[in-house]
């Protein structure tokens, strides 16, 4: 049972006759789960005067106030779900409603409606990076300064399965089988809510039919299941519907910033300041904060060099649902920003926009670059990548493309997005091998594929490493039992952390062989040499397999291995789009796409592909479509599919390029960099600054997303008569 409101007092819940009707088992309020703990964010940032960051309680199922529309207040369980159904539409609420507020800015102005007692003004947090002082001076001396306001648009994720659970309770212990992006971590977080010792909770996770972020922590539907399923005896399942799932999954995006730069008279960048707001919703999610704010910090500096960098925002809660990391979670944003305000400073400068970039662009022999962020940057050959995504794009042709498009009575625009992501923060991770009486392989790791394919790229490693068939190794990620760490996928960080926790352990199975193939060789264990899956005596044909030597010794070739900490990588790329605007309806359609990315090494280029096409995608989707909206009330509008529109293949191009620049990582054994994230951060730039390109023969200089048709077709008909073109840029 959800609220219908998005601010209120929640003065009574009537379940009476709820608990009567057919196949009614219990109906769960906030008073019996009062012995739980709250939901945690795992973040803990610091405001800008130091004070930790606000962190109000928020417990499964409201009590007090309800903050908004899909608040879970109540649980029902009955034998069928119908039955469960009916008996929630009985119970009855007794909410006195409150003025409500749904946008971060609006969250922020005076007199406006309060969601917590102890956060003031609703400020989660204030933060503050870099020196204001410096870089007003940077500013204050620069020839030239250019200043955006840019919308980053609110998404439902809308994951193709929608959330389900199932949880039993048995001889003390529980286990929930749910959707997620890594069982170790979950575990812990449900034990810790639950209050009982992390070994009372196994967490499996099977397939995953989608999660971007979404899925990466424990719903307050999960504890309401572990509570129910102990008081009851029996397992209990609950599977969400899409109009819930439109209410109640943590949403994406939602920010408002302006974004400054300032330039030498050179067109050389001298600071870069971006200040305003993101918005977390009613509710602090698990990594909520880290999108408008350090996030923002590490990516937004790009492939260039700046030397000064503030950045100035506040997280603010509203009456909305809760907003948490969405496939990049702030990385994609942030290169926007800083793309967006190259495209217009090179217009207002009179500097190509093309030569505006390399002039500024990271050199090979800078690195390792220490960027303004504080990010040292190990490895990239930023311009050559740029160079090559122009070669793969045709960008010399393009003016006889437009033209020929202005022929058909369309606009065409080119769009240029150069990126760097900074993928999940240093972290260990397990790689845990074992050898099956079966000469199967297991190989076992705290990541999880929740669509990616870990599987396939994990066993090449191994074979690669071990000389085992690839065809006997077998993945195990999905059970908390089966691991002693394990810090999920997340933040594009699967292959580093993952793919060097097999090296490693590959490395540590291969010693220990070699004692044990020492004894059954009668040689020294310094004479083995290990190749090709076999442990061979130096200088002689005496040799034994690796799947030899385990039957041989049974468990004694097993590893379990947790690394040390890993860093990150910085994957990077250069994406050029091309699109055409019909003005007489506003259609936009993206008619080429191309991409040259360094990834480091690559170690399965299908599904790196793969990645590719999904983020690219669902970065256009969010350029020309998606777009949650709320009312006055904090009543979600685009609550269906009906009213939120998604790409299809048709609103994709028909062909979706991708060229390979590697330039290895030198901070992991595989030198490879992450890729999951790169696809959103290439299209959000590329597909934005081609509309906007496309619609300059309008002198529109700028066009908040989402390029949607009705939206586009005011735009040019304001133009067209002289009126407001949007927001005018100050340069």
């Amino acid at each position: 049972m959800r609220s219908p409101h998005a601010h209120g007092r929640l003065q009574g819940i009537d379940a009476e006759r709820a608990e009567r009707m057919p196949g009614v088992l219990a109906i769960y309020t906030a008073a019996d789960l009062a012995g739980y703990g709250p939901h945690k964010c795992a973040l803990d940032f610091k405001q800008r005067d130091g004070t930790p960051m606000k962190r109000p309680v928020r417990k499964s199922l409201a009590s007090d106030k309800v903050r908004f529309v899909g608040d879970p207040v109540a649980c029902v369980v009955a034998e069928t779900a119908l039955q469960a159904k009916d008996a929630a539409e009985a119970v009855e609420l007794d909410i006195e409603p409150l003025p409500a507020v749904a946008t971060a800015s609006e969250a922020a102005a005076p007199g406006a409606p309060q969601l917590y007692d102890d956060v003031p003004g609703n400020v989660q947090l204030d933060f503050l990076f870099g020196d204001p002082q410096q870089v007003a001076e940077a500013f204050a001396g620069a020839a030239h300064v250019t200043r955006l306001k840019l919308r980053n648009t609110r998404v439902v994720v809308a994951a193709m399965e929608p959330r389900s659970a199932l949880c039993q309770y048995e001889d003390g212990r529980f286990t929930l089988v749910a959707q997620g992006q890594g069982v170790f971590a979950m575990r812990n977080q449900l034990a810790d809510i639950l209050g009982v010792k992390h070994e009372s909770v196994r967490v499996l996770t099977p397939n995953v039919g989608g999660s971007f972020g979404m899925k990466g922590s424990i719903y307050p539907e999960y504890v309401c299941l572990a509570h129910a399923a102990r008081e009851l005896e029996r397992p209990v399942k609950w599977t969400d519907e899409r109009s819930g799932s439109f209410l109640s999954d943590q949403h994406g995006r939602d920010h408002e910033m302006t974004a400054e730069l300032a330039l030498d008279k050179g067109g050389r960048f001298l600071a870069l300041r971006v200040t305003g707001f993101g918005n977390v919703g009613a509710y602090l999610g698990t990594v909520a904060p880290q999108p408008p704010s350090m996030n923002v910090v590490r990516n937004v500096t790009s492939v260039y060099r700046i030397p000064l960098l503030e950045v100035s925002t506040k997280v603010m809660f509203t009456n909305t649902t809760p907003v948490s990391a969405y496939r990049g979670a702030g990385r994609p944003e942030a290169n926007y920003y800083m793309e967006r305000l190259i495209d217009e400073a090179a217009r207002g400068m009179g500097i190509d926009r093309l030569e505006l970039r390399r002039r500024n662009h990271v050199r090979p022999q800078e690195i390792p670059y220490k960027a303004a962020s504080g990010m040292t940057y190990d490895s990239g050959d930023f311009g050559k990548v740029f160079e090559k995504a122009f070669q793969a794009g045709d960008v010399k042709n393009f003016d006889l493309r437009k033209a020929e498009a202005k022929k058909r009575g369309k606009l065409r625009g080119l769009g240029i997005g150069s990126y760097l992501e900074v993928t999940a923060p240093p972290n260990k991770e397990m790689g845990g091998v074992t050898f099956e009486g079966d000469g199967s392989v297991k190989l076992i790791t705290g990541t999880l594929d929740y669509g990616q394919g870990h599987a396939a790229p994990f066993a090449q490693v191994l074979a690669a490493r071990l000389g085992v068939p690839f065809e006997s190794i077998r993945l195990v990620q999905g059970d908390s039992d089966e691991l002693v760490f394990g810090a999920g996928t997340g933040g594009s960080r699967s292959m580093m952390m993952s793919g060097a926790a097999m090296a490693e352990a590959s490395d540590l199975v291969i010693k220990k062989g070699k004692e044990l193939a020492s004894e059954a060789l009668e040689a020294a264990a310094a004479d083995i040499e290990f190749r090709a899956g076999r442990f061979v005596v130096a200088g002689t044909d005496r040799s034994i397999g690796i799947s030899e030597l385990a039957e041989k010794n049974p468990k004694k070739l097993d590893v379990s291995h947790v690394t040390e900490v890993i860093p990150s990588a910085f994957p990077n790329g250069c994406h050029v789009c091309e699109v055409e605007i019909d003005p007489e309806t506003g259609v936009v359609e993206v008619v080429r796409y191309s991409s040259v990315n360094d990834f480091g090494t690559i170690v399965n280029p299908l599904l790196v592909e793969g990645q590719i096409h999904g983020g690219v995608v669902q970065g256009i989707g969010q350029c020309l479509m998606e777009n949650a909206q709320y009312d006055a009330e904090g009543q979600l509008l685009t609550g269906s599919f009906m009213d939120y529109a998604m790409p299809r293949a048709e609103d994709t191009p028909a062909a979706i390029g991708w060229q390979s620049h590697p330039v290895p990582a030198t901070t992991n054994p595989l030198g490879v960099k992450g890729c999951g994230e790169a696809g959103c951060a290439g299209a959000m730039t590329s597909v934005m600054n081609a509309v906007v390109d496309a619609l300059s023969a309008y002198g529109i200089r700028h066009f908040d997303m989402p390029a949607s048709p009705p939206r586009v077709w005011e735009a040019i008909k304001n133009a067209r008569h002289g009126e407001n073109r949007g927001q005018t840029p100050q340069t």
